[in-house]
């Protein structure tokens, strides 16, 4: 696929591949994957006009009155889908969307990284992110019967959690995908396959297709893979690790060789914008009520907002894996989930840290002791605030922020709150099962 870098070339290699129905992709404000097939017929077309949409039908688009969109396909995302439908091969292409006259629709979650990137390409830098997806195997999307009782690294043998992993490496692989390592989780049942790094708008793209193809080799399978943050109470929840660096001309930002733990002077101040900021951009990362879930003390998934080297308590981490070596120092921001925009949540990971940095923030203490050993006046001492307690006090947080809604622009920043404090106001007024088990015999 390197060298299918025109329009022409991608209609040159479904003609000569007998590919006959092409996929266009795009997201919504929340991240849910959209598509719109074309055949190769339309190709052409749609490569050189792109292809409509209503978006008054798309979570967070448009109005009914101003509902005209184009799907513009991104001729460097072309690739076929590892697997045939009805015996047929489909290819794929992920789109931005536009307004009817060709300018970028203010509602694009994927245009909305494009202007952070194109922000670091004028100071000539570019930003490397690398996830690490979690996620859970169950029997079907009705029945949420675990596949195994293994743990963390576990390899058990005749596993069919393991088969499915692995048919997806190899899918990924397939799209030009690079898989660094995938293992058995914590949890039941739970696991991960993590991305080798690469630059913020190919790693959004190819995080929505790692979704996409982890779900499907489920389904061919025929069990089902799920996202949510918290799916199985008294587990772990499902978390999305996300490393993260800068680099000019191809030096590592980051890195000071000199340094006790490798951080540059920017690399000190871009980690001091994510601590600063986290609370505000959490609605973001972490999207959803049951995210909430996750984040709580006593399950691996960082709550307090402090940074270390070994502490996994904290919310940041310095990885030293390779201690010295200058491409490997980066940022872990261990607390967003699986189930967020990547394109929103990329976005806001890296205006907050480059915030810190164009301000120059200074870097509070490390704190390599167990946090939550700590009480709230050992954590008060040490400065340590903690994340959001539920979506409502994350939209509170992220209502009030200028970095945010700079960052997203106003209508994104708008339709998100507005589709959140739904989301509240629908899960507050629930009756649940814990309710009618625990209170409706004694009262």
């Amino acid at each position: 696929m390197e060298s299918l870098k025109t329009a022409k070339d991608v209609v040159k290699f479904c003609e000569d591949r007998d590919v006959e129905l092409i996929q266009l992709w795009f997201v919504d404000i929340l991240g849910q994957l959209k598509a719109v097939s074309i055949t190769r017929h339309e190709l052409a077309t749609a490569l050189a006009e792109g292809a409509g949409i209503d978006g008054s039908s798309v979570e967070g688009f448009a109005r009914i009155y101003e509902s005209d969109l184009i799907a513009m396909p991104d001729v460097a995302t072309f690739q076929l889908l590892p697997w045939k439908v009805n015996d047929e091969p489909v290819g794929r292409l992920i789109c931005d969307v536009l307004n009817p006259d060709g300018s970028p629709y203010p509602g694009d979650p994927r245009g909305v990284l494009k202007r952070l990137v194109k922000r670091l390409d004028k100071q000539g830098m570019t930003a490397y992110l690398g996830p690490e997806l979690e996620y859970f195997y169950f029997k079907s999307n009705k029945d949420r019967t675990l596949l195994d009782t293994a743990g963390y690294f576990d390899q058990v043998p005749d596993d069919i959690g393991t088969e499915l992993r692995s048919r997806t490496v190899e899918a990924l692989q397939a799209m030009e995908i690079q898989v660094e390592a995938a293992h058995h989780e914590v949890a039941h049942s739970q696991h991960e396959i993590d991305l080798r790094y690469s630059e913020a708008l190919k790693m959004a793209d190819q995080t929505i297709t790692y979704r996409y193809v982890v779900k499907e080799m489920a389904r061919q399978g025929g069990y089902y893979a799920s996202f949510m943050p918290k799916p199985v109470y008294g587990q772990n929840g499902s978390g999305m690790h996300v490393h993260q660096s800068l680099f000019k001309a191809g030096k590592n930002l980051f890195h000071d060789a000199k340094d006790k733990q490798h951080l540059s002077k920017m690399a000190r101040s871009y980690l001091a914008g994510l601590l600063k900021h986290m609370r505000e951009i959490a609605a973001v990362t972490n999207q959803w009520v049951n995210s909430y879930k996750r984040l709580v003390p006593g399950f691996e998934a960082p709550v307090y907002v402090a940074w270390a080297q070994r502490n996994r308590s904290a919310l940041i981490r310095i990885p030293i894996y390779k201690p010295g070596k200058e491409k490997a120092t980066r940022i872990e921001l261990r607390c967003p989930d699986p189930a967020c925009n990547p394109y929103l949540a990329f976005s806001v990971m890296l205006a907050a840290g480059l915030r810190g940095v164009e301000e120059g923030y200074t870097l509070r203490a490390a704190v390599e002791e167990d946090i939550y050993e700590m009480n709230s006046e050992e954590r008060k001492k040490h400065g340590i605030e903690s994340l959001p307690g539920s979506l409502s006090d994350a939209v509170d947080a992220l209502e009030k922020s200028k970095l945010v809604r700079d960052t997203l622009g106003e209508h994104v920043f708008e339709k998100f709150v507005v589709n959140k404090r739904i989301e509240w106001d629908r899960y507050r007024t629930q009756v649940t099962d814990y309710e009618l088990n625990e209170y409706y015999p004694i009262l």
